[in-house]
């Protein structure tokens, strides 16, 4: 039996606007731990690693994804202990057309044409099983020549769902698609659920490589044209590549639907395998409280969270205890530095908020109160006209960049670990409950020694104690100036 080789591909490019607060452009929804253990990513990169079957061999994902976030994909992916991913980073995002066309561009590097199996990183399944069945019936298909989606079967009239329309006798296997049609309004949303042959459209599609590189050129040979270029101005820094920034600034921006999908049904062999798993994409709020453990009174609770007489509410507390009494249909988000409350029926205008924030110019649509970096991560928990105090923890064996600063000084306590310090001249090494002092203008740069995590507290004074007041010297990581 020839075996069916799997290129898994997950996009993991969107920025969550409407999960905020805990959402945020710098940790998106599809990095957040929303239940159990296991981001959104990691649960979507577990699952295509799952397709191995007697006839179908899964490579080593690939990524698709922000160039900001790929110490986050990679810190994510290194729980899993899954083979080593290509990361291809995207200069800015250009949507899912050119993300997808840039993905079997790689996969036609190693000499043969792979199953893409393409998957949005930030949705959710419940039955994995039925997944992993459904998909491996969509590989088998593909493998013939077919684009196959993914088609969900809906339990209720939903409007935030664009639907796939499917034509009846096309074989157990895979349905015909006979069209694809935009999100309904109610009325029409209930009558697709009577008729039963409409699906949503789950943005999981499997295709051939060269299936799909034929069907761009297609379609939008603008597309098709430019993306290649970008591919071949490539730069490769195992494990990422980063296609050549100037060529992906001139790509069009297009949704795999548009740019393919809907002109697909008349004259391509288009398919859909029906998915029955649990699924949802989790857009907005309201869909998290659909698919969380609820209370007697359709409450559902993350967190420290005390509920009173209180119905269908869901309260996701992060930092401290979140009371609510006499709630009906509401949604309670609490992170250390913002708190959403919102009617659970409007959660999807949730973006405007995000807007607001972006249009005023403050941070914190972009980042939470702890930022995450390479090297670790810093909390900033106390501020003042010329004072901030942070609490920061340097993996194992990482170090921040040799760096400084022009308007603050600062003092390193450390509270657990071991720290080695680059104070000017000196190299120091500190341990639990000893400090130092880097004065203003002065050279340093902190390392993590050890094998356990370091944490240390910094009390910056200055003058000015913004982010941008830094000179890298030498960073492990490319930030250097």
């Amino acid at each position: 039996m020839n075996s069916l080789h799997v290129q898994p591909v997950i996009m993991a490019g969107g920025s969550g606007t409407r999960l905020w607060p805990l959402s945020r452009a710098q940790h998106p929804k599809q990095f957040l731990v929303l239940q159990g253990n296991r981001s959104l990513f990691q649960q979507a990169a577990t699952r295509l690693g799952a397709l191995a079957a007697a006839d179908i061999v899964v490579n080593a994902p690939c990524i698709v994804g922000n160039e900001e976030h790929r110490f986050l994909v990679l810190d994510q992916l290194r729980e899993l202990a899954l083979a080593p991913p290509t990361v291809l980073l995207e200069p800015m995002g250009r949507n899912t057309a050119p993300a997808m066309t840039l993905a079997a561009l790689h996969a036609l590097e190693g000499g043969t044409d792979p199953v893409l199996v393409v998957s949005p990183a930030d949705q959710t399944v419940t039955d994995e099983p039925a997944f992993t069945a459904a998909l491996q019936r969509a590989v088998r298909v593909a493998a013939g020549g077919a684009i196959v989606i993914l088609g969900i079967t809906p339990d209720r009239p939903e409007t935030g769902f664009g639907y796939i329309r499917a034509a009846a006798g096309a074989g157990d296997d895979a349905l015909k698609v006979a069209q694809f049609v935009e999100k309904p309004d109610a009325v029409t949303a209930q009558r697709y659920l009577d008729e039963g042959h409409y699906y949503w459209n789950s943005g999981m599609f499997v295709v051939r490589a060269s299936v799909w590189l034929a069907a761009i050129e297609r379609f939008r040979a603008d597309i098709a044209t430019t993306s290649r270029a970008a591919w071949a101005a490539r730069t490769d820094d195992a494990p990422f590549i980063r296609p050549g920034k100037a060529e992906f600034a001139a790509i069009p921006s297009e949704s795999v639907d548009y740019a393919v999908m809907e002109k697909c049904p008349s004259v391509c062999d288009i398919r859909m395998v029906a998915l029955d798993a649990g699924w949802s994409d989790l857009g907005a709020w309201d869909a998290v409280w659909q698919v969380s453990p609820k209370d007697t009174e359709g409450n559902s609770s993350v967190g420290d969270a005390l509920i009173s007489d209180s119905h269908n509410t869901l309260v996701h507390a992060t930092s401290r205890l979140v009371g609510v009494v006499g709630l009906r249909n509401v949604v309670v988000v609490e992170t250390p530095d913002a708190v959403l409350v919102a009617d659970l029926s409007r959660s999807q205008e949730v973006r405007q908020i995000v807007g607001k924030l972006n249009a005023s110019g403050r941070s914190e649509q972009t980042l939470h109160r702890q930022v995450h970096r390479p090297w670790g991560w810093y909390d900033s928990i106390d501020s003042g006209a010329r004072f901030q105090v942070k609490r920061i923890m340097v993996k194992p064996g990482a170090s921040l960049s040799l760096q400084m600063h022009h308007h603050r000084a600062e003092h390193w306590i450390v509270v657990s670990g071991t720290a080695e310090v680059t104070n000017g001249e000196q190299v120091i090494l500190l341990t639990e409950n000893q400090s130092t002092y880097i004065p203003l203008g002065t050279v340093h740069r902190l390392t993590n020694p050890g094998k356990v995590p370091l944490e240390i507290i910094e009390v910056q004074s200055g003058s000015y104690l913004g982010e941008d007041d830094i000179v890298r010297f030498e960073d492990t990581y490319g930030r250097a100036k």
